[in-house]
């Protein structure tokens, strides 16, 4: 089994973007023709199982970041050009994840044309779970993914509602670039994510039990 730390070595973090099916109808959008592909940067990472997790404001966002609570998948061997129907053998095991986001800059750059790569990219942006082995996730297709702030929940979906579910992330990611052991996919976050500020505790997880993060928020010194 990887070690529960297996982000110390992960090479590339991969997220999809507007990848639940609420989110279409909420906003009247309609369905993308492929995966809304983004990345961020391994300096992201933050040990969620540490004391005290501390997801950091920069200064540059005005005291304001979004909270997205994700399943992450964690690839196991190299994959490139997959098939969707032997995706699912790439992978090790899986995680709970935070995207935190600078929503304002996105916001700002995507009207324009411009890269949003900054608005993912700050450091703590991407907390994460211990592993999850294959065996105590046994469908990933059909698990819930919640979020509380400050014990009010804000997000509750499941994984069935995925528009483009994980074997088909991996297979079209793999198109374009080879995917390695311990890189990490997210899998898009369901609707309700908010913005959150310093002092906010934020705490998510999957299913009921299988596993829990808490972190709070701080302002960037």
């Amino acid at each position: 089994m990887p070690s529960t730390k297996f982000f110390q070595s992960t090479r590339k973090i991969i997220g999809a973007g507007v990848n639940y099916k609420e989110i279409l109808l909420l906003t009247n959008s309609p369905k993308p023709d492929a995966p809304v592909i983004f990345f961020k940067p391994t300096s992201t990472l933050l040990d969620a199982e540490s004391p005290s997790p501390t997801i950091r404001v920069p200064r540059v966002f005005g005291g304001r970041i979004n909270f997205e609570a994700e399943l992450g998948v964690i690839i196991g061997r190299r994959a490139a050009n997959v098939s969707p129907d032997q995706a699912l053998t790439y992978v090790s095991g899986y995680c709970l994840a935070l995207d935190m986001t600078g929503m304002d800059f996105i916001l700002n750059a995507r009207p324009k044309g411009l890269p949003w790569c900054l608005g993912k990219g700050f450091d703590t942006s991407t907390p994460v779970s211990r592993f999850i082995s294959r065996d105590e996730l046994p469908d990933p297709n059909d698990v819930r993914v919640w979020c509380d702030v400050n014990g009010v929940r804000k997000q509750d979906d499941t994984t069935a509602e995925l528009i483009f579910p994980i074997a088909d992330l991996i297979s079209y990611t793999s198109r374009f670039m080879t995917l390695e052991e311990n890189d990490l996919l997210l899998t898009g976050t369901p609707a309700g994510a908010g913005p959150v500020h310093a002092g906010d505790v934020i705490e998510c997880g999957l299913g009921t039990d299988l596993v829990r993060m808490r972190c709070t928020v701080e302002n960037e010194c």
